[in-house]
């Protein structure tokens, strides 16, 4: 038996089924986590199965049918011992659960270390005084959104916010004010590069997808990405003025344990290299990567690039320049950092050093793992959304309706975002959509990279509780769910809206053909 999909009979009729999936569920994950006070993993775990129940028959969980968690298709339920709906839909939700958490766990586990340890160790302190010597405490908040902006373009957003969020921190202590302001500064900048410009794979695989210059379309991106980066700063101010969110105690570094750390002299903080290294080593290694990675795409067969020494060279640097490898070297070094500094401060007895490293190590442990948990959970209920045929919905509608390729392309990706939280997944989505639509673009009444820049701002739209960056934001920032829906989810559904009212008039007025 086939998935339930969207059907179209002779007169045209769509099945909003899905729709009605959709909302049900979304409404279940708003009132179990503001209303029921449920634990986010078990309320959208519980999500995930709800909506395998309501989607119907469900295919059996063989090796064949797992594509459809990333690329939904019609496949015979015939393979594999017969199991009951219940049953279906908490394997399949487990398999979304697994997928999710197993890409993201190592690298999120290595970051909150790096986090805390920067913090305890005053390396984080060392670079905030560092950047308010050179800067100016005025201009703090446009030194964070820089920051934001362009680390998030070679490397993931959940990574960025972790490494820049013992900054935003240290400078409140220091400044003790504007708190808000620095959070969401970083953090809304990072949002648009990385749903916005090449070589972050998101953007990457929309340019592909839509067979689209590279270089276009990461100067496309850039361009795009300057108003709404002033739109942050500004709403970001606001927030800070409007809220006066204050800076709480997250797992690992308490406000007092920061005091010390901000009230001590220069010379008892480490060097501002080694300070610096722990952000800036896997920003580096993972962005040459990335950069060469997409010049040896282009290069000629003779080149350099292209020569039996530099490849072996390159082996070498794509293992260091992997995520995880890089994120567990700067791990490394955030550790010996703190180490040192402990190691200061308790000279006696080396028990009591090891316990006292091993303890600070605790907190950011257990504050990566209730994220990979809920990280995770929201995984498997996009996966089961995507199973339940909501695309397909999506598709139909616009061809049913006339709808313009460019509102199509952000309306479908905003749409599937909000539904299963991953900005990646719904750049994915869009493009699948997109490209099938306008196949190579020649027909369209402009150039075809305003599609591409339409499904990035799609995929900024409205981050809640189904989304990875949200619950990062909300437990490393220590706002509360409220506060994170009130400021971090405001502020994206702006950024994504004003980028649709930019390109839909730019699309017919400089249509670039």
């Amino acid at each position: 038996m086939s998935l339930p999909i969207l059907e179209f009979t002779a007169s045209s009729n769509i099945d909003t089924w899905p729709l009605v999936i959709l909302g049900v569920s979304v409404v279940w994950v708003v009132i179990g986590i503001t209303k029921l006070k449920l634990h986010p993993f078990l309320t959208l775990m519980l999500a995930a199965i709800l909506v395998g129940l309501m989607t119907g028959p469900l295919p059996e969980l063989t090796t064949e049918n797992k594509g459809l968690f990333h690329s939904r298709v019609q496949l015979d339920d015939t393979a594999g011992e017969p199991t009951s709906d219940l049953g279906k839909a908490v394997k399949w939700s487990l398999l979304g659960f697994g997928n999710t958490a197993g890409g993201i766990g190592l690298v999120v586990a290595l970051a909150a270390i790096i986090g805390t340890c920067m913090m305890g160790s005053g390396a984080a302190d060392r670079v905030v005084r560092s950047l308010m010597r050179v800067f100016g405490e005025k201009r703090a908040g446009i030194v964070l959104l820089l920051s934001g902006f362009l680390l998030s373009i070679p490397v993931f957003f959940d990574t960025v916010f972790f490494l820049l969020i013992p900054l935003a921190r240290a400078l409140a202590l220091r400044t003790g004010k504007n708190y808000t302001m620095y959070v969401i500064a970083m953090a809304g900048a990072g949002a648009i590069t990385h749903s916005m410009v090449p070589p972050t794979p998101g953007p990457l695989m929309i340019a592909d997808g839509l067979k689209l210059d590279l270089g276009y379309a990461m100067m496309a991106g850039l361009v795009a990405s300057i108003l709404p980066a002033f739109l942050v700063l500004k709403m970001a101010a606001w927030f800070d003025a409007k809220y006066q969110i204050p800076m709480r105690d997250v797992a690992g570094t308490s406000k007092e344990e920061l005091r010390k750390i901000v009230d001590k002299k220069d010379d008892e903080l480490p060097p501002l290299f080694f300070s610096s290294l722990p952000i800036a080593l896997p920003v580096v290694l993972i962005s040459l990567v990335s950069i060469l990675k997409l010049l040896m795409k282009t290069s000629d067969a003779g080149s350099f690039l292209q020569s039996e020494g530099y490849l072996s060279f390159f082996e070498y640097l794509s293992f260091f320049g992997n995520p995880n490898v890089a994120m567990s070297c700067a791990a490394g070094i955030a550790i010996w950092l703190l180490g040192k500094q402990l190691a200061r401060e308790h000279r006696g007895p080396g028990g009591d050093f090891s316990k006292k490293l091993s303890s600070a190590l605790e907190g950011p442990l257990g504050m990566a793992g209730v994220i990979i948990l809920i990280t995770g959970a929201g995984g498997a209920f996009g996966g089961m959304i995507r199973l339940a045929g909501v695309g397909d919905v999506i598709e139909g509608m616009a061809k049913e309706f006339n709808i313009s390729y460019v509102l199509l392309a952000w309306l479908a990706t905003a749409v599937v975002r909000i539904a299963q939280g991953s900005a990646t997944v719904a750049m994915i989505t869009g493009v699948g959509l997109m490209s099938a639509v306008i196949g190579d673009g020649s027909d369209l009444a402009y150039h075809p990279v305003y599609i591409f820049l339409a499904i990035g701002f799609g995929s900024i739209t409205l981050s809640w509780m189904n989304d990875s960056g949200f619950w990062v934001v909300q437990r490393l920032s220590g706002f509360t769910e409220k506060e994170t829906l009130k400021t971090w989810s405001v502020l994206l559904t702006a950024i994504s809206l004003l980028g649709l009212v930019m390109i839909l008039p730019a699309s017919i007025l400089l249509p670039m053909r």
